[in-house]
């Protein structure tokens, strides 16, 4: 109907034009005029269709704390040489009996705040044999066995360790493990460290919403990035997270990703 109101409204010599204008021509004239007609109610159905987006600001809040280890892991291992399986075991015991009166020297006990388990020995034959001829050149029994502690001390679990030298001058050949200190309230402490990170990314977010004449709106999306435990001061950083046991002060840091409406 538009179309026929259109044709109507040009001039005479317009209609005079258009009956000598090819049929091909005519068609092609009036399925133009209809397309733009459509496409202009379209394009305004779209226009009043589109919304703006919000506006949002996404911000990296951090926490970071020292905490003190709370409980240490230290495995010893006690090994002896002898020309029998049975030379090799009686030996063993003595060296056992000075590696426990070591500890028991410098508090390391069993009683209700540290353990001390003494795991099965296992005694094995040992054969060095010349590469080139296969003669025998040596051979020795070999009787290792574990000792398991564990314990709320770890100060002197760490001082003890820096001492094992000792037992090396009265013939125990002793090849201690590094102590693990670990920290046992890492649950409760993750949440208050998570609040604290969501605090300091909301602080950060308004002094940037702030310089730019807006106001800082509701949250959006949080997102909880990985825990990093390093020694004190440590630079380090891991897209996995990281425990370290080494030591026992550790810094503990929390990364949180808030994004927030801005208004």
């Amino acid at each position: 109907m538009k179309v026929l109101s259109l044709l109507r409204a040009l001039p005479a010599n317009s209609v005079q034009i258009i009956r000598r204008t090819p049929p091909l021509v005519f068609a092609t004239t009036v399925l133009s005029i209809g397309g733009l007609i459509g496409f202009t109610s379209a394009s305004k159905i779209l226009v009043d269709g589109l919304k703006p987006a919000a506006n949002t600001i996404t911000v990296t809040g951090a926490s970071t704390e020292r905490i003190e280890s709370d409980i240490a892991k230290w495995d010893v291992k006690v090994e002896t040489e002898g020309n029998s399986q049975v030379d090799s075991y009686k030996k063993h015991k003595l060296s056992i009996d000075k590696t426990i009166a070591f500890l028991d020297r410098h508090g390391i006990t069993n009683n209700d705040y540290q353990s001390i388990a003494l795991l099965p020995a296992s005694t094995s034959k040992e054969i060095n044999k010349n590469p080139k001829t296969g003669e025998i050149i040596s051979k020795k029994w070999v009787t290792s066995q574990w000792i398991e502690i564990e314990s709320n001390d770890v100060f002197n679990i760490d001082q003890t360790y820096r001492k094992t030298s000792d037992l090396l001058g009265k013939g125990v050949l002793i090849r201690p493990r590094r102590p693990e200190f670990t920290y046992t309230q890492l649950a409760a402490k993750r949440v208050d460290m998570l609040a604290k990170a969501t605090k300091d990314a909301h602080t950060r977010a308004e002094a940037i919403v702030y310089q730019t004449g807006s106001e800082l709106g509701n949250v959006r999306k949080v997102d909880t990035g990985v825990f990093q435990i390093t020694v004190p001061n440590s630079t380090r950083v891991s897209s996995w997270g990281s425990y370290d046991t080494s030591t026992i002060d550790k810094d503990i840091t929390a990364v949180m990703g808030v994004t927030f409406e801005v208004n």
